[in-house]
């Protein structure tokens, strides 16, 4: 695998080590439909500790897990208050909307990711048949490879509960949060009614995200799973590689954290870029427009993948090495030097 490619266009694009390959072919299987499934069972079980929740569910994807949490939390003519740029509002194809009949409340996100508290104040409707129920707060941590400050998720918390609001965390690389803050997976949930982990981003995993919250709101996220198409059978394959993950690739983060620095350092010193970060294991970069496509060329000749425009992201990760960094920045340098 010398000559693969250097893929910095997201956390996603990792394959299974071979460790985790022979993990994933030893799993004990069962049918997870039927509930029967052991190791199924055992991350779930695992991941619901670990956050400090009652229950657990294996969901195919992030998207799949979010949304059943918001149909979870919210009935039909129901709002969610929810970030300008997270990902639940974004980037997941509308679906709380379509699918759900939830209107998102988006709010303007502050340059630190976070949601301002008096914007989230002035968004909750008035009880009056002329609005939507406003029913959730949604927050994400990671966002943009930013911490969310835990002292601010307790101020939202405490406003949730006086507004009878639950709360729901897109924990999809929470894991991040986690080594970057030095708090337990259980002190980062604390706050929330639910958080929904991603398992293929900085973990490793091929496929899953798991959804945690109490035991009754997993058994009715349980029957929005198998409406949305998720109920699987011997998934117990894909959580093994799950398990090996929580065993051998949380505190490696750190490494692509590390990683990160070294990538924004070096294209710091590079004249006509404008970089920001590192936030945990994203590096943001604006490239002046007329240099765009010639280094789009160069990386493309140099085995670099990266989705390159005037602002592009670079994300760090298990198959990306120190070299492969000072490689990236080598070609980016001798690029902008033509």
């Amino acid at each position: 695998m010398k000559n693969d490619p250097i893929d910095l266009r997201s956390d996603t694009v990792t394959r299974p080590t071979a460790a985790m390959l022979a993990a994933m072919a030893a799993a004990d299987v069962g049918d997870d439909v039927y509930g029967d499934d052991p190791t199924i069972n055992r991350l779930q079980d695992r991941l619901a500790e670990m956050a400090g929740m009652e229950a657990a569910l294996f969901m195919p994807s992030g998207t799949q897990s979010n949304l059943a949490a918001l149909m979870a939390h919210c009935a039909r003519g129901d709002e969610y208050l929810v970030g300008q740029h997270a990902h639940t509002y974004k980037y997941e194809g509308g679906g709380a909307a379509v699918l759900g009949s939830i209107q998102p409340q988006p709010i303007e996100n502050a340059e630190d990711g976070t949601i301002p508290l008096a914007k989230l104040r002035a968004a909750v409707k008035p009880h009056d048949d002329h609005f939507a129920r406003t029913r959730l707060v949604s927050l994400e941590n990671t966002i943009g490879g930013q911490v969310i400050p835990q002292a601010y998720v307790e101020e939202v918390a405490e406003f949730a509960r006086e507004a009878g609001l639950g709360m729901h965390l897109d924990g999809a690389r929470v894991f991040n949060a986690v080594v970057a803050s030095g708090l337990s997976l259980a002190e980062i949930c604390a706050p929330y009614d639910s958080v929904s982990i991603c398992l293929s981003k900085g973990l490793g995993t091929p496929v899953g995200s798991v959804l945690c919250g109490s035991r009754g709101f997993i058994e009715s996220s349980h029957r929005w799973r198998k409406m949305l198409g998720g109920g699987l059978r011997q998934a117990g394959i894909l959580a093994a590689a799950g398990l090996h993950a929580l065993d051998h690739h949380v505190d490696r983060l750190a490494d692509d954290h590390a990683n990160a620095a070294r990538l924004a350092d070096g294209l710091r010193g590079i004249e006509g870029l404008t970089v920001r970060g590192p936030f945990t294991n994203m590096v943001f970069v604006d490239f002046p427009t007329a240099h765009v496509e010639r280094v789009g060329q160069a990386y493309r000749t140099a085995g670099i993948v990266a989705s390159v425009g005037v602002h592009t992201r670079f994300v760090t990760h298990l198959d990306v090495d120190a070299a492969k960094i000072d490689h990236v920045i080598a070609t980016t340098r001798t690029a902008l030097a033509v």
